[in-house]
Order: structure tokens, then C-alpha cells, then sequence
């Protein structure tokens, strides 16, 4: 059994400004009354609104709020390698800054985190709130990954993940690896489960990616992870001197 003691919330932000204040209060009303210490590490990553005066404001108002902000956009993977990075937590959890991740399923995730003894636990959205194409993209996504990974993960592409904190800053990271988050945790042998979560249609801003986009990248990120697999080193030691 895990004994969950501070968390560390990883959050990258891409333009958007509206979302920032909501989503710390929906934040702060979730883990706030959790006997645990918690910080929320936001990473603006190259916004060119006004995302990084919202996270300032957010910081000189309250001590819970760390934020690093990039000189120019990098993508999610960067954002989640400098928060697990610089995140003080035993336990990371990361979600998307749009708010159709529901801060309030953090207590049932670390719930099961620490009841079930895994090493993460992912989201498993019951009800996608996103349009039919985006929809189906995932669905295929998903298919395909799996079958080339050999996975049964039914929906990595959920952002709202929780994770040993020490396994993910050993995470081998590369543009596109959060797309692989449980494939790399059982790489490093790690356990996963999955729950069911909340998924909420965006409120404010617009989607970062489209669906091409996502299948283009995600082909050759694939193909990484499937190099990884077979190449990765495992050894056990027998005896020490």
C-alpha cells in the first residue's frame, strides 16, 4: 500500500489566460482539505497571451502556486520534463490547462494510488466532451497504439495521470513521450491502473492541435517507443560485494 504525502500538480499552459484562475480554485477546492502537502507547477510554455501575468498574479496571491515559463513554445513533453524536474512532491500528477480535466477526480485517483499499491494511476474519460472527429482520431489512436506497443491501455491520451514522483523524473524523455506515459512507466517496471474520470467540454480557447497533426506526430513517436521496448536494458543482480 502507498502512503501519498505531498503532491506535486504539473500543469503545461499554452495560451490560456481565461482558464488559469478557474482551474487553480477547482485545484485548490480538490486537494485543499487532503491531510497532504501540494504545490501546483505550472509551465507556460511560450504563450503570446497574457497566461504568464495570470500565473504570476496566481503566485503573489498563493504559496501552493510555482510556475517556469519557456522562452518560446516546446510542446507538452518539454512542459512535463521541466515540472517533473522541478517538482518536490512524492507523487506527481499531471492534467491540461483547458479545464475539461476535473480536478475532482484527483481524490478518488490517489485513493486508488494508494489502496492498490501501483505506481500510476491514468485517467480513463467515461464520456468524451470533444467533437465526433477528435473522437474517433483518439479511438483509432489508440488502437494502433496499443497493437504496436502490445498495450491494453484503453485512453493514454487522458492527460489527468498520477505517478510515483522518482519514476518520473527517470522517465526517458523525447518530443511526443507524454502520449506514452504508462508504456514508459511498465519499461522501467512499474504497474499501472486505470479509473474512470469526468471529461468536460472547453470553456474558453481553443484546441492546440489538430487531428493530422496529432496522427502525424504521434507515427514517428510510436515507432520510438516500439525501438525502446525491444532495446531497453532489464538485468536483475543475484549477489553484490
Amino acid at each position: 500500500m502507498n502512503k501519498v504525502r505531498s503532491i506535486s500538480l504539473v500543469i503545461p499552459v499554452y495560451n490560456e489566460e481565461e482558464n488559469l484562475p478557474v482551474l487553480f480554485e477547482e485545484i485548490r477546492r480538490a486537494v485543499g482539505p487532503l491531510e497532504i502537502e501540494w504545490e501546483v507547477f505550472f509551465i507556460d510554455d511560450g504563450s503570446t497571451d497574457k497566461s504568464l501575468a495570470a500565473l504570476k498574479a496566481l503566485a503573489e496571491k498563493d504559496e501552493h502556486v510555482r510556475y517556469i515559463s519557456f522562452t518560446k513554445n516546446h510542446g507538452q513533453s518539454a512542459g512535463f520534463c521541466a515540472g517533473f524536474e522541478a517538482a518536490q512532491g512524492d507523487v506527481v500528477i499531471t492534467l491540461d490547462a483547458d479545464l475539461q480535466n476535473d480536478p475532482a477526480d484527483i481524490p478518488a485517483m490517489l485513493h486508488e494510488y494508494e489502496s492498490q499499491g501501483v505506481d500510476m494511476v491514468i485517467g480513463r474519460r467515461v464520456k468524451r466532451m470533444d467533437s465526433w472527429i477528435k473522437r474517433i482520431g483518439s479511438k483509432v489512436g489508440n488502437g494502433v497504439r496499443n497493437w504496436l506497443t502490445r498495450e491494453t491501455i484503453q485512453d493514454t491520451g487522458c492527460s489527468l495521470k498520477i505517478m510515483r514522483a522518482d519514476m518520473a523524473k527517470k522517465i526517458p524523455f523525447f518530443t511526443g513521450m507524454h502520449r506514452f506515459l504508462p508504456t514508459l512507466i511498465k519499461l522501467m517496471g512499474g504497474t499501472v491502473a486505470e479509473v474512470d474520470v469526468n471529461h468536460r467540454p472547453r470553456r474558453h480557447g481553443k484546441s492546440k492541435y489538430g487531428t493530422l497533426d496529432r496522427a502525424l506526430a504521434g507515427g514517428y513517436d510510436l515507432l520510438a517507443v516500439r525501438w525502446m521496448q525491444k532495446r531497453f536494458i532489464r538485468y536483475k543482480i543475484k549477489e553484490k560485494n
